[in-house]
């Protein structure tokens, strides 16, 4: 390799190492604010919602009262189906995906990482959880529980009662 090469490299190398320190202190930093936040704290408990995708739950959303429904909360990032209805017969197709793009990226990849660990071991699943994923591919069934937890974190920040695991 030329010198010139090795050294640029090596300041890139530098670079990066730096962004990634940086990268590292703000996690940190919203993990603390979110345990400082009782409603970021309360969704925390959810399995497959973080500190990251809590506590932008919670600065994004404000007052989860600007909702009447749990439906309303899930329409928001775009996580419910797109209805195409004719002649009085209904459809359901995909996701509207319109709304907000990072609230329903993080609820998704965080739904995956719980699907995934429910494959891995499916002793550990609910109920729902276990069926949804041997009926549907696994990307359907992530936009599916991304779609229910958003129904239950309205819930949650609107009546400020803590997480339950459904029985069974």
């Amino acid at each position: 390799m030329p010198e010139i090469a090795d050294g640029i490299l090596g300041v890139m190398c530098h670079q990066l190492n730096g962004l990634n320190a940086r990268i590292d202190g703000l996690t940190k930093l919203i993990e603390q604010h979110a345990w400082f936040n009782a409603d970021a704290r309360r969704l925390m408990r959810m399995p497959g919602v973080g500190p990251i995708t809590a506590s932008a739950i919670v600065a994004t959303i404000g007052d989860a009262k600007q909702f009447e429904t749990g439906r309303d909360l899930a329409a928001w990032p775009g996580l419910t189906p797109l209805n195409k209805s004719s002649g009085g017969r209904e459809r359901l197709v995909r996701i509207t995906k319109k709304g907000d793009r990072y609230i329903r990226k993080l609820l998704i990849v965080g739904m995956t990482s719980r699907a995934l660990m429910a494959r891995n071991k499916p002793e550990k699943a609910d109920i729902w959880t276990a069926k949804l994923l041997d009926q549907k591919p696994l990307r359907l069934a992530t936009v599916a529980m991304a779609n229910k937890s958003a129904r239950i974190i309205w819930a949650i920040l609107t009546k400020g009662e803590e997480y339950r695991q459904p029985i069974a």
